[in-house]
């Protein structure tokens, strides 16, 4: 059960935008993705951010519609926590639950390779319950 098996399953697409983005670019481009949060990436595509819907509300909240021309370098999340391939489900559903965050960039050797939603995590572990009671069921009447 790890982080590796959630995205040979979901795949390891990414979507990043650039810091100097506007806050109306990010929010196109989650609602053409259907996605919750983009990774905001620096040249290097190092992780500088990530951008999610909460944000943008919070943004638009605060600053009316001149909110949607604001970069989203200003009302990003800087602080990203991120997660290996090697980290298990049990850890990352902890983190997520304890940070309250619902996105989880999945790193190695500092560059973003793929993205874990609470979604991808409750899909993966409800899949491995059903398997555990149809094997279960299958035990008991064998």
């Amino acid at each position: 059960m790890t982080v590796a098996q959630i995205l040979k399953g979901k795949g390891r697409d990414i979507v990043t935008l650039s810091p100097d983005a506007t806050i109306a670019d990010a929010s196109r481009t989650l609602a053409e993705k259907r996605i919750g949060a983009v990774l905001i990436t620096n040249k290097n595509g190092s992780i500088a951010g990530i951008l999610s819907e909460r944000d943008i509300v919070r943004a638009l909240a605060k600053a009316s519609a001149e909110g949607f021309d604001h970069p989203v370098s200003k009302h990003m999340t800087a602080k990203v926590e991120t997660v290996h391939e090697q980290d298990t489900i049990p850890h990352i559903m902890e983190r997520m639950t304890a940070g309250k965050f619902r996105h989880m960039p999945v790193v190695e050797n500092g560059l973003p390779v793929g993205i874990v939603s609470i979604g991808d995590v409750v899909k993966f572990r409800l899949a491995e319950m059903e398997a555990e009671a149809k094997a279960m069921r299958e035990y008991i009447t064998a």
